[in-house]
């Protein structure tokens, strides 16, 4: 019989923070039955392995990411709304950097894939009001989320070593993706 008041709800939550913690990769069941004070077989009572907590994980960090992104992004349109989806990616990242790593984590599954697609419609709309749309907005999209990635997994792993303010470098790595959002216009046929 499961622990009363243990659920995945909670085991997601407590996994969410020991992840924070410790890194993804040093997440196993048995660390996370020992973080909530029961024996490892209880835990399979709620979740099926360590794949299924990962899954689960993976779910919960992108629909807080999504939340985020769109209560910074909606009701702004243009290089505002940029600026306020790039922030709230950044401030999640540096508050979440175990979690993070999850929003990049490729997990083949229906409610996963239904989470990236909520972040993306934020994205897609911050690129509506710049007129990108279509095969347009793609390209922008993983111009946006490569740039952004990078820095913040730079930032993460303590890759800026020069001492200048690593806000500085983000907010004008925000000004270059507005402007070049700006003057955005369809790619040219490629040449051989």
């Amino acid at each position: 019989m499961p622990r009363v008041g243990l659920n995945p709800e909670i085991l997601v939550a407590e996994a969410a923070r020991l992840v924070d913690e410790i890194g993804p990769e040093r997440l196993t069941l048995s660390a996370l039955a020992e973080r909530v004070g029961v024996a490892q077989p209880t835990i399979y009572k709620h979740i099926d392995r360590i794949e299924g907590m990962h899954r689960l994980l993976a779910l919960s960090v992108l629909r807080e990411l999504g939340a985020d992104v769109r209560r910074a992004a909606t009701g702004k349109a243009g290089p505002a709304a940029l600026r306020a989806f790039a922030t709230a990616y950044r401030d999640y990242a540096r508050a979440h950097p175990g979690r993070y790593s999850y929003v990049v984590r490729p997990i083949p599954d229906d409610e996963v894939q239904h989470a990236i697609s909520e972040i993306l419609s934020v994205l897609y709309a911050v690129l509506d009001g710049y007129g990108i749309t279509g095969d347009d907005a793609v390209d922008a999209a993983r111009l946006i989320r490569s740039t952004m990635h990078g820095f913040v997994h730079l930032e993460s792993n303590d890759g800026f070593q020069i001492p200048q303010s690593i806000d500085q470098s983000y907010a004008r790595l925000v000004d270059s993706l507005d402007t070049a959002l700006a003057a955005w216009r369809s790619p040219r046929s490629p040449s051989r």
